[in-house]
């Protein structure tokens, strides 16, 4: 029988790569010296100067909790993704469209085959406190408490003919209370919430901690590549060729995942919120994928535990900073992949390569690798940027270059930028656009003119291609072709 993936497959496979993988069993607060110590060692991304690509962290020695691990930059490294998902990790967004188009449904086992429930603490008991029982780390010292940065959000319509998984953050409040950000517009679990707060009852979740990344991946598309009612679970299996297994609620009606290192089961409570930072007051939640601390909502949803299960050996939490490289292997691979969907459909075989680099976080902002086969497609690259306006309302900027630029080098990017594109001819502005409220850019009071409400944005693109008419003046400089380089270096 083949081996199920989850967490401890992929890190064993990890551990046999140098340089992949880092353990450590010197002491560490999760109060904030867990994530300043990644920031230095393999962050990336958007986080604080200095910081690195480099190995994914397991912190066996975690004060107050002697009994669990914390896990830290897994898919911190678009390579390392790669790896995990055993693919070439510069075509990892076509190969997530492909999953996307030919899903694998999640298959229901047993609690005895569900490791995730191996042990079970109920809220009930007189001693349950989920921030003495969870290692859940805070990022920063003005962090409105410890967060679940990595938490996979598995719930289902009242009538239960739909369910989803999302990601949001989330803050344990309480001994059993947690509150939870849903994003306004776009989140299917926001929709199904909406159907219960209709009927006055609470919605039944459950938190999953501790995945394969290609669950954890796939959990990230957004509408309208996965339309309402699409289980992103199905991504995970078609990734993996191998069905994810779910298992009942011990105590609430919703389904986990099974193979898991936490679980935890809870209800959404209808129309009820609270302050994010209630506990704190610095009027900060996390540092989000921007690269800025979140402001705290003053109105997040309240999210009432009734049990945690987990595994019986040192289970693992997993956890991430904000704006690390990781944040944009999750958000941005899925972007590529929804873009290269919706663009290959209009436009096909002009679109070559996506890249949503850690400049936008993941999100905010794509580089398109244009093929022009005469003069007649001139023109095209800048319909296939709206096309990924389209795709993807969070997007804020695109770069458009030709094929014979290499998307993940920025050098050769801004190489582009300044040798194939003049300023006067080759910027398109879109006013007045939705886009994402946690870029601080996009306040009324920094464009009153063109935004309205928090959330609305100037879009921009970059064209950085060569008229086709003109290609043979923009050939790079061609160098002898050695097929035997490499030996150079022995």
């Amino acid at each position: 029988m083949t081996e199920k993936y989850d967490l401890r497959k992929v890190l064993a496979e990890i551990k046999a790569v140098p340089g992949q993988y880092h353990e450590t069993d010197k002491g560490i607060d999760p109060n904030a010296d867990l994530a300043g110590v990644y920031r230095y060692i393999g962050a990336g991304g958007t986080v604080q100067r200095p910081t690195q690509e480099g190995p994914t962290m397991m912190f066996n020695n975690v004060k107050g909790f002697p009994d669990s691990r914390v896990l830290i930059g897994l898919q911190a490294s678009r390579k390392r993704v790669g790896m995990i998902l055993h693919h070439d990790y510069k075509t990892l967004g076509q190969m997530l469209n492909e999953a996307v188009s030919h899903p694998v449904k999640p298959v229901m086992v047993t609690r005895d085959e569900a490791p995730a429930q191996e042990v079970v603490h109920l809220a009930s008991d007189p001693d349950f406190d989920i921030r003495t029982l969870l290692a859940a780390p805070t990022n920063t010292p003005v962090d409105a408490g410890p967060y679940i940065t990595m938490g996979v959000v598995y719930g289902h319509s009242p009538n239960g003919d739909q369910e989803d998984v999302t990601i949001h953050r989330m803050v344990l409040e309480d001994r059993d209370t947690i509150g939870m950000y849903i994003m306004p517009g776009g989140r299917h679990i926001g929709a199904f919430l909406k159907e219960y707060e209709a009927k006055n009852e609470p919605m039944p979740i459950t938190i999953n901690i501790g995945l394969d990344p290609a669950i954890t991946i796939g959990a990230t598309f957004e509408p309208p590549t996965t339309p309402l009612g699409y289980n992103e679970l199905q991504v995970a299996g078609a990734l993996r060729q191998q069905a994810v297994d779910v298992v009942p609620g011990v105590v609430v009606d919703a389904k986990a995942i099974a193979r898991a290192e936490w679980v935890i089961e809870a209800e959404i409570q209808p129309n009820v919120k609270m302050q994010e930072d209630i506990n704190t007051n610095t009027g900060f939640a996390m540092p989000e994928f921007p690269g800025y601390n979140g402001t705290a909502n003053p109105a997040v949803n309240v999210v009432k535990i009734k049990a945690v299960t987990h595994r019986q050996d040192r289970p693992i939490v997993q956890t991430t900073i904000g704006p690390s490289e990781e944040h944009v292997s999750m958000a941005g691979i899925p972007t590529e992949a929804s873009i290269l969907s919706l663009v290959d459909r209009a436009i096909p075989g002009k679109v070559k390569n996506v890249y949503n680099a850690p400049a936008g976080g993941g999100k905010l902002m794509t580089i398109m690798q244009i093929h022009k086969d005469d003069e007649a497609d001139e023109g095209i690259q800048r319909q296939a940027a709206l096309l990924a306006f389209s795709a993807f309302k969070e997007l804020k900027t695109v770069i458009l270059v030709d094929e014979d630029v290499d998307i993940f080098d920025w050098n050769d990017v801004m190489w582009t930028i300044n040798t194939r594109f003049q300023a006067d001819r080759d910027i398109m502005v879109l006013e007045g656009m939705r886009n994402h409220p946690l870029d601080p850019s996009e306040l009324p009071e920094y464009d009153p003119a063109r935004i309205r409400v928090q959330g609305m944005s100037s879009k921009l693109v970059l064209d950085g291609t060569v008229p086709y008419t003109m290609k043979d003046r923009f050939k790079r400089a061609s160098f002898k072709e050695m097929s035997n380089w490499a030996d150079y270096l022995k």
